[in-house]
């Protein structure tokens, strides 16, 4: 018997800016979202540790095909980290295990540290994290006692302010790469200092290239659609808001045809190289092609 929920499941398509509250995994902030647009499928763009607030980009029906060019964007977070003690999991939802004094330094002091820790910087993924070893999640081997040896990553810090500085406690505004780890950089920071230190405020001010856009908690979305307000068209952003820094083609109909049956085009233009957004002459966004040193378009994804 096909359930109820089921049943009333939509295929809709677009991205949501989900503004995702303290104390909940980015997987229950991405079901309770799904229930309230009653999304068929949907996804999101980057995990956010349950202490952790702000935006979580989620992407239903179509907007899944594309998310793969949101998870390599820059991120912005605004962060506070605590000196002169270490938790197991690197932030205050975590167990303290380590404990070092907090003194001989001041605002200049960690402004003067915090310069070794701008541009490209190299990382240890800390255990309370979701990558894999061999084949289960760290943060599943943390919680049973296990600690393996993790590669050392590469990332980039473009920008890193000292916002606040009321010691032990400082706070930092931060915009890396993807692949980041806060908690990392904080108790690194910390190290520097000669202390330990961890995050206990950690929010995430926008992701490219979502920056500036409105955001929506759980409650104002869940209200709204209790009281019969418009969800869709005020709250969702189109499938292509990912691509809109691409290079864009539009096609006529009977190149358009033959695009969404997988042809390859000559085109007549001197378009660059590369991967291309694909509109009708509508301008309805047809889906991804890359155009080969020779001049044919290729489709790579198709939007029916």
């Amino acid at each position: 018997m096909v359930s109820q929920r089921k049943q009333a499941a939509r295929d809709l398509a677009g991205f949501l800016l989900l503004d995702k509250a303290p104390g909940m995994t980015s997987n229950r902030a991405l079901q309770r979202a799904r229930r309230v647009f009653d999304a068929r499928k949907a996804g999101h763009t980057g995990s956010l540790d349950p202490l952790a607030t702000g935006m979580l980009p989620v992407c239903f029906g179509a907007a899944t095909k594309v998310a793969q060019f949101a998870l390599a964007a820059n991120k912005t977070y605004e962060a506070t980290g605590l000196l002169g003690s270490a938790t197991d999991t690197g932030d205050a939802d975590g167990k303290v295990i380590c404990e070092e004094p907090v003194s001989g330094f001041d605002r200049q002091a960690i402004e003067a540290v915090l310069a070794q820790f701008r541009g490209p910087i190299e990382q240890v993924p800390p255990m309370y994290s979701a990558l894999k070893h061999q084949g289960r999640r760290l943060y599943e081997l943390a919680r049973a006692g296990i600690e393996v040896e993790r590669a050392v990553r590469q990332v980039q810090i473009h920008e890193l302010v000292l916002a606040e500085c009321d010691l032990p406690s400082f706070s930092l505004r931060v915009s890396c790469s993807k692949g980041t780890y806060i908690r990392s950089l904080v108790a690194d920071i910390a190290v520097a200092l000669g202390t330990v230190g961890h995050v206990v405020a950690l929010r995430r001010v926008s992701v490219d290239p979502f920056a500036g856009q409105r955001m929506w908690s759980l409650d104002e979305l869940e209200e709204r659609a209790e009281s019969g307000q418009s969800l869709d068209a005020e709250c969702l952003l189109p499938v292509d808001c990912v691509l809109a820094h691409w290079p864009r083609i539009t096609l006529d109909a009977e190149r358009e045809r033959r695009f969404r049956h997988g042809q390859k085009l000559q085109l007549a233009g001197s378009d660059t190289a590369g991967l291309h957004a694909v509109y009708s002459e509508e301008a309805v966004f047809i889906g991804i092609g890359e155009v080969d040193t020779e001049g044919r378009l290729a489709p790579r994804r198709i939007f029916l």
